[in-house]
């Protein structure tokens, strides 16, 4: 059906309404909008989410820090509020003014107290729990951008509806208007 509709707009046809040419131009624009918009908005969200989530955007520093005690040897989301796949362990780290601290942070799962290990420090210096790694902001930056692409997609769908229910309404009101006209010239009436 949406075909033919498009196909209205390179056909001469006597019975055609305005209505009717203002539908099949409107499907084409739908169609081209829906080609462009929702790929366009999803990378755009996507990339917008990705930098906002890189370490560096938040002015954070790497440092290299030590274990004080074993980690536990699993996976999954741990009781102490660790992430899928990393553990909440206390970690002996030097600070950039030359003070030895301590804190929690988020490690790989197996580790030995005295291991090496990457921990995060913000833009004061204090030591982040559970910072967002390069795998987690990747899954968020998809998520967010299949999303938008697909709200931007339903929202252009929906508009097209809306403009067809309004040609929809003109049409009817036109059509009674014809019909009361008609009836009204052959004066017909019911016994």
């Amino acid at each position: 059906m949406p075909l033919q509709t498009l196909h209205r707009l390179w056909r001469h046809n006597p019975l055609e309404r305005g209505t009717d040419l203002a539908q099949a131009w409107m499907l084409l624009a739908t169609a081209v909008l829906l080609a462009v918009l929702p790929p366009a908005a999803g990378i755009t969200a996507a990339r917008a989410v990705n930098a906002a989530s890189q370490p560096s955007s938040h002015g954070w520093q790497r440092v290299s820090a030590t274990l004080k005690a074993d980690t536990p040897a699993r996976f999954g989301v741990d009781s102490t509020g660790g992430a899928a796949g990393r553990v909440i362990a206390t970690v002996r780290w030097t600070a950039p003014d030359g003070t030895v601290r301590t804190g929690e942070t988020a490690v790989a799962p197996g580790l030995r107290a005295g291991d090496r290990t990457t921990a995060w420090l913000d833009r004061n210096g204090s030591l982040l729990r559970n910072p967002v790694t390069a795998e987690d902001a990747l899954a968020q930056s998809i998520a967010v951008g299949v999303v938008t692409a697909s709200s931007t997609g339903l929202l252009l769908l929906g508009l097209n509806k809306a403009g067809v229910l309004l040609l929809n309404r003109r049409r009817y009101t036109q059509w009674e208007k014809d019909w009361a006209e008609t009836d009204s010239r052959g004066q017909h009436r019911q016994p």
